[in-house]
Formats: structure tokens, C-alpha cells, sequence
């Protein structure tokens, strides 16, 4: 981690990031809105490079607000063969680089019958469905205790600023419990049916990795979640990628006005 961390620090010189930003499928576009250093996955020592369309791979440090932010243009996916070491490699960086506050979002699919695509639900908990722990092997007791509380890993604090400035925004919300799979196959009916009935509102592939990493090691997190298509059984249609950019795009507007004010508030 040390190599990672005095490489980034040479390109950020003293810029102290206050808070990350993990930007999800066809969410990536908000960062290249802010004139800031941008640093490749390529580049950084014991990073991988990201290959999912809708993930550019790169960190960019700009001040937002009069906040300095580190923003994740796209992430690492447990489905594309990484270990859950390299999925949440970054949260681990972002920390030692300093971060108080970590913003994660998602493309997700509505588990929810009542939710609609464009729909944005602040995540209140998860259902972790990956058959596997981002914390399991050596625990580095520097960052967290081996045995951390998740009982409130989705701030209850930031939900409730964050759903008071969409409220401003006229910007309509949900909020919800995200359930993650590994993918890369969508979920079949009967699992989104599985999955309703345990309490998920929302599906999808990522975050619960790298929110359960970010608890850990003493992060304050808030999860927004992209609703961009109906889950499997709910809509009429075949599930594709497409349609989860094309419906991120769409949004991004609210998305933006979102993101802003909560930056502002934090």
C-alpha cells in the first residue's frame, strides 16, 4: 500500500483529500467536470486497470465546494476475476490518503416493484449475496480491529442530509436495501423473487465490498444507487448493459445536482 500511496502523493503534492467518490457504471462523467489530477489505475503502482464499459479507470483529485475530493472514475468488480483485495484496494488508499467521508455509488436494478428506472435510492443497508468477505485473511490492525460492527455501516446522518437536499432539489428519491451478487449473469427470476422476499429493494454487482471496507477502517459512508432498469422478472424485457448506461446518462443531471449539495454540505 505504501508504494500506491507515495506514488499518488508525488502527483498530488500537499492536496489532503476530505472525501472519496466511487463513480459507478455510466456515473464516470461527473468527475470530468472539474479541472483536477487525473492519475490512471495504469499508472499507480499495484493498481489494476479497469476494462467495464462506463469505467474509465482513473482518480482525479479537484476541489469541489472548497472541498478537496479524490473520485474513482469506475471501480474493480469481483465478477471480472480480481480478488476482493484488489476490489477494495482503493478504499484502503483513499483512506491512508486521508479521507473522512466516502461516497459510493452504483447502477442498480429494482428489486422493488414500486421503484422505476431513473429512480435514485439512498442505500440504508445491505444484503451481502457474493458467498464471500472483503475482510477475510490478515487483518492490518493499523486500519481496522478484526472483528468490525456493521449494525450502521450506511450513515444514518449523511442519509438524512442527503435526502433533505433532494427534497430541495425536487429531485425524487427512494431508499432501500441493496443487495450485491457476484454477476457477471444477471440474476434470474426466481433469485430477484429470493431476494424480495429477504428485503432487497435494489440489485446489483459492487459496493458491498467496498462499503464493508470502508466501516471498517473508520469511514463514514453514504451509498447512492442508480436504479436503471427493472431486475429480472419485473420488466419485458431482456437485461443488458446498454440499457444501464443508456438510463445512467439520463439521470446524470439529477445525479450532478445531487452530488454537488451534498459535497457542499459534508
Amino acid at each position: 500500500m505504501q508504494s500506491s500511496v507515495n506514488y499518488i502523493k508525488e502527483k498530488i503534492g500537499d492536496f489532503i483529500p476530505q472525501i472519496g467518490i466511487i463513480l459507478g457504471s455510466g456515473l464516470g462523467d461527473f468527475a470530468d467536470s472539474f479541472k483536477g489530477i487525473v492519475i490512471p489505475y495504469s499508472d499507480i503502482p499495484d493498481f489494476e486497470e479497469a476494462h467495464i464499459e462506463g469505467h474509465k479507470g482513473c482518480l482525479v483529485f479537484a476541489c469541489i465546494e472548497e472541498k478537496n475530493v479524490v473520485m474513482m472514475q469506475g471501480r474493480y468488480h469481483f465478477y471480472e476475476g480480481h480478488s476482493m483485495q484488489t476490489v477494495t484496494y482503493p478504499v484502503k488508499i483513499m483512506k491512508k490518503l486521508g479521507i473522512e467521508t466516502l461516497i459510493i455509488t452504483n447502477a442498480a436494478g429494482a428489486v422493488n416493484k414500486n421503484y422505476s428506472p431513473a429512480d435514485l435510492m439512498f442505500i440504508t443497508d445491505h444484503i451481502n449475496m457474493m458467498g464471500t468477505n472483503p475482510l477475510i485473511g490478515h487483518n492490518y490492525d493499523n486500519l481496522g480491529v478484526r472483528f468490525p460492527d456493521m449494525s450502521e455501516i450506511y450513515s444514518k446522518n449523511l442519509i438524512y442530509k442527503a435526502e433533505n437536499i433532494a427534497k430541495n432539489l425536487g429531485i425524487k428519491t427512494q431508499k432501500g436495501i441493496y443487495a450485491a451478487t457476484t454477476g457477471p449473469s444477471y440474476e434470474t427470476p426466481a433469485e430477484i423473487n429470493m431476494l424480495r422476499i429477504l428485503g432487497a429493494d435494489a440489485v446489483g454487482m459492487s459496493t458491498v465490498p467496498e462499503a464493508i471496507t470502508a466501516k471498517w477502517c473508520g469511514i463514514n459512508v453514504l451509498g447512492i444507487s442508480c436504479i436503471t432498469n427493472y431486475a429480472s422478472g419485473i420488466g419485458n424485457k431482456p437485461l443488458s448493459h446498454k440499457e444501464v448506461i443508456e438510463t445512467a446518462d439520463k439521470i446524470k443531471d439529477n445525479f450532478t445536482n445531487l452530488l454537488m449539495e451534498i459535497i457542499k454540505v459534508l
